[in-house]
């Protein structure tokens, strides 16, 4: 019985005495190493220098290309409204109707003077020409004759005026003034607006546009050939619209108050589905930044002591690389220095990297790539077991 206990508490000391020697042993353990963090999984790209075109977009305001004011010409009272108010109206159409009773009458009298002075210049002149009147008297038959035609002019003109028409085709504004009322040369009637072709107002802040002129001169931005730029609309519904502007006036000086540049865009409007007065959202395109380097934005590291992206090297070690950006290009920041064509960046999980440690980058599928050498579909376990499986029987 005693030597029975002896021996089991041998083998209680023995197992014992194997079991802390598991963890550092080869066999049974874990693999040594375990320790160490593998390199973090991030996502990299690829730089690579192409010429990139550079929209410019800016808030703007819809008006008509023609704006004019409807006003009476003579003194009289308005006598009918021939339009609806807001309707469109074409050139030359009727819109108001002024008292016509005295610019008639005065008409008349116009004419039956012309007709009598008429009259005596032909009595005159064949006289003259027999030397039976003189030159005085032929002289003033003439004159009274010339004198009386252009009175005659003058008031059908007046009476031409009773009738308002339309200066430009256009929408038609709010009327002014009433029929009833009297109303002299020059009142205000009201006011049409020529919607096709429409202008859309917009400004340029002038350090935007001097930036673009010194990339210019540096070689790294060309612009549309005569400078004509194309333009292109959003309407207050999101909708783009259809037709294709053209940008045909950039001031050439600098609001005081505002520190702007005044543009304007022209847009074929004959749908009508643009209106005076409208916000609208315009995209000015044509200039090209010329072999740009290009960073997304989740790539930078902005700090006090600079900008900074991680650049990935041989090995894939990553290196705290120092740059100097441009304007933002959509999401991308514009490279001035620091990277060159070809070089790797982190893009993603940047936060995960430190300054000479390597990384892992992502596959296509955002996943760690496959190790060197293993087949797809089989792990080391895998092919263990099947070569075990392949043991020949008896051995």
């Amino acid at each position: 019985m005693r030597h029975f206990l002896s021996t089991v508490v041998l083998l209680a000391m023995a197992l014992s005495l194997a079991g802390c020697e598991l963890p550092f042993g080869k066999k049974g353990g874990q693999p040594q190493g375990q320790g160490q963090m593998p390199p973090p999984l991030v996502s990299v790209v690829e730089l690579k220098a192409k010429d990139v075109t550079w929209p410019q977009e800016f808030q703007a305001t819809a008006a008509g290309s023609r704006a004019v004011d409807v006003r009476a010409r003579v003194q009289g009272i308005i006598q009918k409204r021939l339009y609806k108010e807001g309707d469109f109206i074409k050139a030359g159409e009727l819109m108001f109707q002024l008292e016509r009773d005295t610019y008639e009458a005065v008409y008349e009298q116009a004419v039956a003077a012309w007709r009598n002075a008429e009259r005596e210049w032909k009595r005159v002149k064949p006289l003259y020409a027999a030397n039976a009147v003189s030159q005085k008297e032929r002289d003033q038959a003439l004159s009274n004759y010339e004198s009386t035609s252009a009175a005659v002019r003058q008031a059908k003109i007046n009476l031409d005026y009773c009738q308002v028409v339309a200066p430009v085709s256009g929408f038609t504004s709010k009327e002014a003034s009433t029929e009833g009322n009297l109303v002299s040369p020059n009142s205000l009637l009201t006011t049409v607006n020529q919607t096709d072709p429409m202008y859309i107002e917009f400004s340029i802040a002038a350090s935007d546009r001097m930036l673009r002129q010194q990339l210019e001169r540096q070689g790294r931005l060309r612009f549309p050939a005569g400078q004509v730029y194309k333009a292109r609309l959003r309407l207050l519904d999101g909708r783009m619209y259809e037709g294709e502007g053209k940008v045909d006036f950039i001031d050439s000086q600098v609001q005081v108050a505002t520190g702007v540049i005044r543009c304007r865009a022209t847009f074929d409007n004959s749908r009508g589905e643009i209106m005076p007065g409208q916000y609208v959202r315009i995209y000015m395109d044509g200039d090209t930044l010329a072999n740009a380097l290009l960073v997304p934005q989740t790539a930078v590291s902005i700090t006090s002591a600079g900008t900074f992206v991680m650049a990935v090297g041989e090995g894939n070690v990553a290196r705290r690389t120092k740059v100097e950006l441009g304007p933002t290009i959509g999401r991308d920041y514009l490279v001035y220095s620091g990277l060159k064509s070809g070089d790797r960046i982190v893009t993603d999980g940047i936060i995960k990297t430190r300054d000479g440690a390597p990384v892992t980058p992502a596959g296509p599928d955002g996943k760690a790539p496959a190790p060197a050498g293993q087949k797809e579909g089989k792990t080391d376990a895998g092919q263990k077991a099947v070569a075990k499986d392949a043991t020949p029987q008896g051995k």
